[in-house]
């Protein structure tokens, strides 16, 4: 998919979001928790957080799309595959700023250069493990970025193309033990990495609304 069908096709986000693919969902493995379920705190709010889901154009045209590898440090998303983004700030004026902010320190997003436009938000969940209330901000950048990715956060960037993730894309599914968790979820392969989970669900989104 070239940038140029992307950016006709997010020119006008619809009001009733797709959903992501089902598949992608985390399940536990027999259907019996080993341990109780965290509940979102009063008001039904976890902390607010954005992420930034910046489609570019590639070298070649085609639409790509930017994550990041964590850094491996102490912490519940250690070395898992995400979009650059974070908690929101006393000084963020929105989450829209938060996740602009956040791409500016862990890759080095410059919005003027990169010719940055916000073209709305996906749709906003709570991750119970982080107690993060997360907001995609999707943007496009006009002209593809220089990125440098901060090494006490980031690993390293990855940028696929975003037609990785159109629906009919295809999905591992994996069962593993996440923190006395037995889980069963989907994700994709991307780079030599597993895609799982929130970053997964986003993509899934993202792709959904490509496909109308």
């Amino acid at each position: 998919m070239t940038f140029d069908e992307v950016v006709e096709r997010l020119a006008c986000l619809p009001d009733v979001l797709p959903p992501p693919a089902d598949v992608l969902m985390p399940v536990v493995v027999g259907g019996v928790e080993t341990r109780p379920r965290r509940t979102p705190r009063p008001g039904g709010r976890g902390r607010p957080a954005g992420v930034l889901v910046l489609v570019h154009p590639g070298d070649d045209g085609e639409a790509r799309v930017v994550l990041t590898e964590r850094a491996a440090r102490d912490g519940h998303h250690s070395g898992e595959v995400s979009f650059p983004g974070g908690s929101a700030e006393a000084g963020d004026r929105d989450i829209v700023a938060t996740a602009l902010r956040e791409a500016a320190e862990e890759v080095a997003l410059d919005v003027v250069d990169a010719d940055v436009r916000v073209v709305g938000l996906l749709e906003r969940f709570w991750i119970p493990v982080s107690d993060f209330e997360v907001t995609p901000v999707v943007a496009l950048a006009h002209r593809r970025p220089v990125l440098g990715a901060s090494p006490d956060e980031v690993a390293r960037i990855v940028e696929p193309p975003v037609a990785r993730f159109l629906p009919g894309a295809t999905i591992t599914i994996v069962e593993r033990t996440i923190r006395e968790w037995p889980l069963r979820y989907g994700s994709y392969d991307v780079d030599g990495l597993s895609v799982w989970g929130a970053t997964a669900r986003i993509l899934s989104q993202l792709g959904a609304v490509l496909a109308r």
